[in-house]
């Protein structure tokens, strides 16, 4: 097949070879298959392809044993081998495929080892032994047509594997045995075929067989009974059937080179095929792998005779190198000395994601691990997974080489371990806790648990006593059957009676296989004990001989199906007992009966049992019938019948016709009745004794264990009664505990306030808390709790671990005997006395306080740090030290180590905030800040097993056991592994367990409903993966839990959080659940909408939710149906194979979702934990969630989302606001002709284009934040709405700005055109006037002077001036075109109305008028209660409307005036619709003004704007008037007049004229326009920045800065006028900001010199070098300029006027003069006043960043606080922090006294509130949002949230009520305590800005 290979794959191999073909030339050299001739030959050929091509013609030429090698050394240099031309898997050098490579490959090069089929080299030279020439020469013997090698071995039946002298012997009996055959392959173990020497070092003692055999190992199966005649020629036979026929003398003789030249020896790893040793000599050959254990070889020589001297010491040292040569296989030589840990195991890591299969020796401990820890039933498994490829079967499906279809050998057989060996090595590397959890897990699965570890690495063996500390047992005996009662122990505590079982000397009968079938019941069988059919149980073992293991069989109190009526343990020697004395010695002392199983009995025999004369024990013989061995082994059982008391029924004959049934009856019968003698019982803790007096070594006995069992037996001892020790010294955790729990709930929801003042009530209770902090500081550390505190801050790691975990041994076993106790006198009181309720409650509640754990101890610590904390906070400490402040430090350390934290104390349903915090920053401390964590947390019913899958799923240790139910929350740290971080995107997985919902013991309990909604809604709110889950059994508790759950989810998706679901249906086994349960997921998904509904409405959500819209959730996806934990009935059931694996691929899942997730979001840190876990919990004891929910980690995102928006806001005003400013400058430099009808349409479709591209890109910036993951962004998804709609607003905004502003320019460009028009026509005259007087004074003989020529020019002038028709414009009386329009607009209201405007005086008689407030302006005649209560409220809102009205339109009119155009009676228009406007909002309902307070109203705005607007007429027609424009030029036309006149070269004045009559004014007016831009865009990005980059930041700046001044006028127009408030502020920082270090200089500076370059680059561009004419370069200039600036026309008629420069000197001219110009421009500028510099602009920047800091300008209903919600249109209006309503003017009708309550108090009271909005109805503050809808009031995150107000309102309490015209606020005394500091730090907390 080889030699068929290469020809077929000849090309494909050349071109592999040609890729590195001097490695292969070497490799086959080294390896002996081409000789060095060969070699040196094929070195000299020059071509590469030449000398491969060469090579593959030799190796052919050498057979398929050649070819075979060469295949074999490819695989091993190419990892990526063809699988087509990989070798075969049958031929004369392989057993096995390169698939198959222990190691875990298809390439062996993957593991550093160089596998070449069966025959492996160490690549050392040794001389061959004299043992490999015999066994050599055998070979040749045995097959003297074969090659060395062809052998074919296989794994061995046990009957095949026989190496022992003493079996060898033939035996007449024997040759009776025809159904015995051998397969004829060659001795050979499985590690054989796969490790090489340098794998590990040979132990020489190794290479001995042993003399006695195990039925479980391939020794076990005795040889004897193969007919030794038959022998030869059988192996012959096989042999022969190996061979190739290509095989020649060369291939064979280089085969042989290869195999020994180098080394090589039989006693090395490798494979030879060879007959079975027919001489004691030859069959000591059997290879060194490590199968024969040292201690087993030394008890007898080579003769068979007994080595009568044998050092214990020697034998230890035999055994260490078996243990060291298993340990080097496996791997974990590293583990030996710092042993493997629990924590190390459960790391997350990439092998997480693996399917261990044990692919090789080194994954076989971490398979066994992995796969116990998740409880499943493989674990035990050591057979190595194979992969299998087509090639293995397609030649073997045409028939063999030798024309054979069916043969012998088994070509898969792979290398690997017993499984006993790998459960060794483990336990070997593992520390005493990992041990303890393994075996925990073992009893689980019901596997035979190890008692006695042999002599590993130890002198002695060793009791496992510690390792099965923690398992917990329950049964029911047949004495309790009838009362239902049941007995729950540990098992190291459990007296049962003990029975071993012994083998001596060689049986064919499996003893593990027949105590599996005693122990199973007939339906349910189950492997305790490994045996030989088990998988890979017949391979040899190494290390685990001498192993005792013990199982027990516990009765489930059902007589028909019991075995055995009371538990029974049942111990196996693993061995022969006459090579473990040691063993046997302890079991005799420990056992009620002692089973010896054997098949003959002989002299030495006989003599080694005699010495048990005088044993108390029953001895018991179990003997297999091999006809004359029976007969011959008949007397000495009689004679030891005598010495050992032995009667008929000790004897338990197996014979030939009975089959294993037969033997199992007869087993149980005895054992039965052993039981029902009761024999002597004993526990593992008694048998503990017994092994020390004998020598044998017990784990606990250790120094560190010992130091902390005295530490916790110190606390322990004392302990009895658990509710009285709980009472006395826990002291704290109790009644206090759970008072302070329901103050601090009751401070939130003031639900006992009844007529008590919100914060009179707060302050009691603040007042109530503090006592009971103030009791708990005072109580002493009682003695148990000094001890506690001791163990685990002062014992070193390994001792405080220690120390916990006795804690934990003691306390369950303290616990379960008082529920034991307390439950038998429940059941007594309700048979007996029945209807004695009182008892039975005390009871109940005594059954309720019976659990005790760590976790209470450190509860009771988490109090005495809180109450310390608490004191110190209140400054009550005063200078003792703090006594608790390092235990956050040590509790860090223990969550570090794995130890669960309690979360939430279910006793008193309350975390310990303080405490929990401060343990978890000590823990981000400690971790270096690495403290990225998912969190997955689990829901459901009790008892459905939310602690065991995650225990399943983890590996953790949450409390299962029964009374140890979960109460409250517990959680636990899983650290992920460094190389897995970053694809899982976590450093930890948090996994939090909690209790049951629907918990029986709380159903009584009136808030029981409430009660599971906190748990599910804080777990579910601090989770990233919530599990839920649920049993099946009952639909109706499912129901309860799916609305609680859903509950929990509206609640989180509300605000912003939604985890991802997975719904876990378990004790659901069908193979088919997932489709068959298709319409179940879709009549789920439609009851959990239904309950999404419903749960919405109970939230006062008014909007239609889906499942599916609150949470992460895919029916299909995260649906799991998992099978029941138990296969079987307990307590005998193991866990249910499904189960394990269920569980497994559901973690699986969700290590894969984290990994997608961590994709798109970021996990949270420690900090932003602790920040989310404290704002849900103060949500939580709200009643109203949703409203109540306050978090900086929210907050800190929506402010950061809102400093994001705000600057693209600005970016897309800044750019409509550059646009509108060279629009308006394009528009001013066209003439009447180029403003045609089209030119308003063009701008307009321009500024649809930029609006909507600024638009998208607003929304694209909005969409890739969201995107880009930034920190907690999920958290305001909600928002993401509002910042669209705000955009959207903006943009309709910015259009009508433009539009108008567009529309405006247009307009007034026009009416200046006409006038220009005019002027233009003027100006011509004059200039003819001009040059006809030059003429005329030219001609006069004698030169004129000066004096005469300004006298000549001024006649001209006046008498032109006279000639020419000037036209000035009409002057118009704006006030009656004003007043026409206010009468249109109230022509249809009646005749009052018509009355009051014949009466109304003339308009600008009201410009002088302040508007004040009238009696007759309220109409409150519908009013059904005493008007004296509601007109004040009225009179004051009326008069703040009308106030901020004529603000509005004061702002519209000053605009309009600043525009410089003429009045235009839409300005009218437009003032009039703003008033209808505001006075059509107010009027919504009822109104409550009459018509004369809107006709007054409108006369003062009108008047005021007739005024105004008459103004801007008259200084319009001023400024325009032809006359005044004509003198303006005369000064210039006189200049030029002069000039020419004398003929001076007037080119340079005429250029400083251009510079300083055109340029001049126009760069003032461009810096005008663009300077209140760059201020804006210079202060956002200055220092002082972030106070305006949110509202939020803005108040705490405001806030700050008034509590700094303490000024009470400023504090009175904050509150009550805050809009010319922020006005006023912002203008202040500026002045400060730009006036005080000349920041505003600089800004000019860079204004101007943008235009300068600009206008330096017209100068020197080519259009304006080749003009002609200076009024062509003049054009050209203004046309490149005609954006930027409008330059006056009229000043450049007169600098045109008759100029005939040169081009280019009057370019160089201007040039000269830019410098003196920019300097002009600046200093009119600093002769301003810094009053006068803002208002002056175009663009004002304080508007701009008012409109930034202002946002909608709503303010509380209540306090009158502002809005702090970001962008311009939000659904909701909301604050950080509410005020003292006294401060909004509330104030108490009966007693005229401020109102000191705060609304975010007042919304959670049973207070009510009138006014206005209610019609002055009685309505509870609950209920506010009825009437304020817009409004999301939420209380104070902290009781000190509001300090800072508090402190405000009792400093300025006397003026408020001055400035109010109230009484002072009697304020509670609390208040008074406030300082400056507290009201400072609260408003930090309350802003985030810390």
């Amino acid at each position: 097949m080889a030699f068929e290979t290469i020809r077929r794959g000849r090309e494909r191999l050349i071109a592999l070879l040609l890729t590195t073909p001097d490695s292969v030339l070497d490799e086959v050299a080294s390896l002996g298959i081409v000789s060095e001739e060969e070699y040196e030959a094929l070195e000299k050929l020059p071509e590469p392809r030449e000398r491969i091509r060469r090579l593959l013609i030799k190796i052919q030429r050498k057979g398929e044993c050649g070819c075979e090698l060469f295949l074999q050394c490819l695989q091993s240099l190419f990892p990526d081998f063809l699988s087509d031309l990989q070798p075969p898997a049958r031929g004369c050098v392989t057993q096995t495929n390169d698939a198959e490579n222990p190691e875990g490959g298809t390439s062996s090069q993957k593991n550093g080892r160089e596998h070449l089929g069966a025959a492996l080299t160490s690549g050392k030279d040794e001389l061959e032994t004299p043992e490999s020439a015999v066994l050599h020469k055998e070979n040749e013997l045995g097959s003297p047509a074969t090659c060395p090698f062809s052998g074919n071995v296989g794994p061995q039946e046990p009957e095949d594997a026989m190496s022992s002298e003493k079996n060898d012997a033939e035996k007449p009996e024997e040759l009776e045995k025809p159904d015995v055959l051998s397969s004829g392959n060659g001795l050979v173990t499985p590690n054989s075929a796969k490790c090489t020497m340098r794998d590990r070092p040979e132990n020489p003692e190794t290479a001995s067989p042993s003399n006695k055999n195990d039925p479980e190992s391939p020794e076990g199966a005795e040889s004897s009974e193969i007919p030794a005649a038959a022998e030869p020629s059988e192996r012959a036979d096989d042999a022969g059937s190996g061979s190739s026929p290509s095989c020649g003398e060369e291939g064979k003789a280089a085969a042989a080179k290869w195999n020994f030249a180098d080394g090589g020896t039989p006693d090395s790893d490798a494979v030879v095929a060879e007959s079975r040793p027919q001489t004691p000599e030859v069959a000591m050959l059997v290879e060194s792998s490590g199968t024969e254990r040292p201690d087993d070889s030394a008890s007898t020589d080579r003769s068979g005779t007994e080595d009568p001297e044998i050092s214990p010491n020697k034998v230890h040292g035999g055994k260490k190198g078996a243990v060291e040569t298993v340990l080097s296989k496996l791997r974990l030589e590293n583990f030996q000395n710092g042993k493997l840990r629990l924590r190390d195991l459960l790391e997350i890591s990439s092998e997480s994601l693996k399917d261990w299969t044990g692919l090789d020796l080194v994954g076989l401990p971490w398979h066994f691990l992995r796969k116990l820890m998740a409880l499943n039933g493989t674990a035990r498994s050591t057979s190595l997974g194979q992969e299998t490829s087509d090639e293995d079967t397609s030649k073997d499906e045409e028939g063999g080489i030798g024309g054979d279809v069916f043969s012998l050998r088994e070509d898969d057989s792979r290398v690997s371990l017993h499984p006993l060996d790998v459960l060794c090595a483990v336990l070997l590397c593992s520390d005493g806790f990992l041990q303890q959890e393994l075996l925990s897990k073992m009893s689980m699965c019901q596997f035979a648990l190890p008692l006695l570890l042999p002599a590993l690495d130890t002198p002695r063996c060793t009791l496992m006593l510690w390792a099965m500390r923690d398992i917990v047992k329950k049964w029911r005996p047949h004495s309790l059957a009838e009362s239902r009662g049941f007995r729950e122990e540990s098992l190291v505590l459990t007296k049962v009676p003990t029975v071993s079982f012994v083998r001596l000397g060689s049986c064919s009968l499996s003893k593990s296989k027949l105590l599996n079938e005693v122990l199973s019941p007939s339906q349910q069988h189950h492997d305790f004990f490994v045996h030989r059919d088990m998988e890979s149980g017949n391979i040899p073992r190494e290390m685990a001989e001498g192993l005792v293991e013990i199982a027990w069989y516990f009765p489930a109190g059902r007589e028909n199906s019991d075995l055995f009526p009371e538990p029974v343990a049942v111990t196996n020697l693993r061995g022969d007992m006459e090579s473990h004395w040691l063993q046997f010695s302890f079991l005799t002392e420990i056992s009620s009966a002692v089973f010896i199983l054997t098949e003959s009995v002989a002299e030495k025999e006989h003599a080694l049992l005699s010495s048990l004369q005088g044993s108390a024990r029953k001895y018991y013989f179990i003997l297999n019938s091999q006809g004359q061995k029976a007969k011959e082994t008949l007397p000495y059982l009689n004679k030891l019948a005598l010495l050992l008391d032995m009667n008929k029924s000790q004897l338990l004959v197996k014979q030939n016709s009975d089959n294993s049934t037969e033997l199992v009856k007869k087993l149980r019968s005895t054992l039965r009745g052993l039981i029902s003698s009761s024999p002597k019982s004993t526990c593992i803790g008694d048998m503990a004794v017994m092994a020390r007096e004998l020598g044998v070594q017990v784990d606990e006995d250790n120094g560190a264990c010992q130091t902390a069992l005295e530490h916790a037996e110190a606390i322990t001892a004392d302990i009895q009664d658990v509710a009285r020790y709980k009472r006395k010294m826990l002291r704290l955790q109790g009644d206090l505990w759970k008072s302070l729990a329901k103050v601090e709930k009751e401070l939130c929801r003031m639900k006992g306030q009844r007529d008590v003042p919100p914060e009179d009530y707060r302050s009691q209770l603040r007042e109530r808390w503090l006592e009971l902090r103030r009791q708990q500081n005072q109580c002493d550390l009682t003695d148990g709790m000094l001890k506690f505190i001791s163990g685990i801050g002062q014992l070193p790691p390994a001792e405080k671990h220690y120390f916990l975990t006795w804690m934990k041994f003691h306390l369950d076993g303290i616990a379960r005997g008082n529920l034991s106790r307390l439950r038998a006198e429940y059941k007594d009181q309700c048979h007996t006395l029945g209807d004695d309720a009182q008892r039975l409650a005390e009871l109940d509640e005594l059954i309720s306080a019976s659990s005790l754990g760590v976790e209470h101890f450190m509860r009771e610590l988490g109090q005495f740090y809180e109450a310390e904390c608490s004191m110190v906070k209140e400054q009550k400490m005063g200078n003792q030290p703090r006594q608790f402040i390092h235990l956050p430090g040590i509790t860090a350390d223990l969550m570090l180590e794995g130890f669960p934290m309690e979360l939430i104390d279910g006793d008193a349903s309350n975390i310990p905030l303080q405490w929990v915090t401060d343990v978890l920053t000590e823990l981000h401390a400690k971790l270096g800040g690495r403290s990225r964590m998912v969190v997955i947390t689990v829901l459901g019913v009790q008892s459905t097993g939310k602690s065991t899958l995650l225990n399943t799923m983890f590996g953790l240790q949450f409390a299962v056991s029964s009374g140890r139910c979960t109460r409250g929350a517990f959680m636990t740290l899983i650290k992920v592994a460094e190389n897995f971080q970053q694809e899982l995107g976590c450093d930890f997985i948090l996994v939090i367990d909690t209790e049951g919902l629907k918990a029986p013991e709380l159903a009584t309990l009136e808030d029981s409903y409430e009660h599971d909604n906190e748990l599910a809604t804080l777990v579910i709110g601090l989770s990233d993966i919530t599990i839920v889950n649920m049993a099946m059994e009952n639909a109706t508790e499912m129901k309860d839990v799916l609305q609680i759950v859903v509950h929990a989810f509206l609640r989180m998706e509300e605000i912003g959080h939604k985890p991802n679901c997975q719904f876990v249906h378990q004790n659901i086994s069908d193979v088919s659940a997932h489709d068959q349960n298709m319409r179940d997921r879709k009549h789920l998904l439609e009851q959990l909408n239904e309950m999404t509904k419903a749960a919405a409405r109970m939230e006062k959500q008014s909007r239609e939710v889906t499942f599916s819209d609150i949470m992460d959730y895919d029916p299909e996806k995260h649906s799991w149906y998992i099978p029941g934990l138990w296969h079987g009935v307990p307590p005998m059931a193991s866990v249910n194979m499904g189960y394990s694996e269920s569980v497994t691929e559901l973690k699986k899942y969700l290590f894969g979702f984290m990994r997608n997730r961590s994709l798109c979001r970021s996990s949270k840190d420690i900090p932003q934990f602790i920040e989310w876990m404290g704002s849900l919990w103060n949500a939580v004891k709200h009643e109203n969630f949703i409203f109540s929910f306050r978090n900086s980690l929210v907050a800190e995102a929506y402010t950061q989302l809102s400093v994001k928006y705000a600057e693209w806001e600005w970016d897309f005003r800044k750019e409509m606001h550059l646009w509108m400013s060279k629009a308006e400058t394009t528009i001013q430099n066209q003439s009447l002709d180029d403003l045609g009808p089209g030119t308003f349409e063009r701008l307009k479709l321009e500024v649809h284009q930029m609006l909507h591209d600024g638009e998208q890109k607003m929304l694209q910036n909005l969409q890739s934040y969201f995107e880009s993951g930034a920190g907690n962004l999920h958290l305001v998804e909600k928002y993401r709405e509002d910042f669209l709609r705000s955009t959207t607003i903006l943009r309709h905004e910015l259009e009508n700005y433009l539009l108008c502003k567009s529309e405006e320019a247009i307009r007034i460009q026009k009416g200046r055109s006409k006038i220009d028009h005019l002027q233009a026509q003027y100006v011509k005259t004059i200039e003819r006037k001009v040059d006809g007087l030059l003429r005329d004074c030219r001609e006069r003989e004698k030169e004129l002077k000066q004096k005469e020529l300004e006298r000549e020019f001024d006649k001209m002038w006046k008498e032109t001036i006279a000639e020419l028709p000037l036209e000035s414009l009409p002057l118009r009386q704006i006030h009656k075109n004003i007043r026409y329009q206010l009468c249109k607009d109230l022509e249809n209201r009646g005749s009052l109305v018509s009355q009051m405007l014949r009466k109304a005086q003339n308009l600008l008689t009201y410009q002088s008028k302040p508007f004040c407030m009238k009696k007759e302006y309220l109409d409150l005649s519908w009013y059904r209660v005493p008007l004296e209560l509601v007109t004040q409220e009225y009179w004051r809102d009326a008069e703040e409307f009308a106030k901020t009205l004529v603000e509005e339109c004061r702002r519209y009119i000053g605009q309009k005036v600043h525009s410089g155009g003429d009045y235009d009676q839409t300005y009218c228009q437009e003032l009039l619709w703003m008033i209808n406007e505001r006075l059509q909002q107010k009027a919504t309902g009822k109104t409550y003004t009459s018509a004369s307070f809107e006709v007054d109203l409108k006369l003062h705005i009108l008047g005021e704007a007739a005024g105004a607007f008459q103004k801007m007429h008259e200084d319009f027609l001023k400024k325009n008037d032809p006359q005044r424009r004509l003198e303006e030029l005369r000064p210039q036309y006189f200049s030029t007049f002069r000039d020419l006149y004398y003929e001076k070269d007037a080119c340079q004045k005429r250029a400083f004229d251009f510079c300083d009559r055109c340029l001049k004014p126009a760069l003032w007016e461009y810096m005008q326009k663009r300077l209140g831009i760059e201020i804006v865009d210079d202060f956002l990005s200055s220092g002082e920045s972030i106070e305006y980059g949110s509202r939020s930041f803005f108040q705490f700046t405001v806030q700050k800065k008034l509590l700094e001044e303490k000024n009470f006028a400023n504090y009175v127009k904050y509150i009550n006028g805050y809009e010319e408030f922020v006005k006023s502020w912002i203008q202040t920082r500026l002045f400060d900001h730009y006036f005080e270090n000349e920041r505003l200089e600089e800004l000019e500076r860079a204004v101007l010199a943008t235009i300068m370059k600009k206008i330096q680059h017209a100068l020197e561009s080519s259009e304006c070098k080749a003009a002609l004419t200076i009024s062509e370069f003049l054009d050209r200039l203004c046309q490149a300029l005609r954006k930027e600036l409008v330059i006056s026309k009229d000043s450049l008629e007169v600098i045109l006027f008759r100029n005939t420069a040169s081009v280019g000197q009057f370019s160089a001219n201007i040039q000269s003069f830019l410098r003196q110009l920019e300097e002009g421009v600046l200093s009119k500028r600093a002769e301003l006043s810094r009053e006068t510099v803002f208002p002056q602009l175009q663009f004002k920047p304080q508007d701009e960043i008012f409109l930034r800091v202002f946002g909608c300008g709503k303010q509380c209903p209540f306090c009158k606080v502002p809005c702090e919600a970001g962008g311009s249109d939000h659904k909701e209006h909301f604050a950080s922090v509410h005020r003292p309503q006294g401060l909004g003017r509330y104030r108490n009708l009966t007693s005229n006294r401020l109102v000191y309550s705060l609304c975010s108090s007042d919304v959670v009271s049973s207070m009510r509130f009138r006014n206005r909005h209610t019609a002055f109805q009685w309505h509870p503050y609950k209920d506010y949002r009825h009437f304020y809808p817009t409004w999301r009031i939420q209380p104070d995150p902290s009781i000190g949230a509001s300090d800072y107000w508090k402190y405000i309102f009792r400093k300025f309490s006397r003026q408020f009520a001055s400035e109010y015209s109230a009484e002072p606020a009697d304020l509670p005394p609390e208040w008074k305590k406030i300082t400056k500091e507290q009201a400072l730090q609260s408003i930090r907390e309350v802003f985030n800005m810390e």
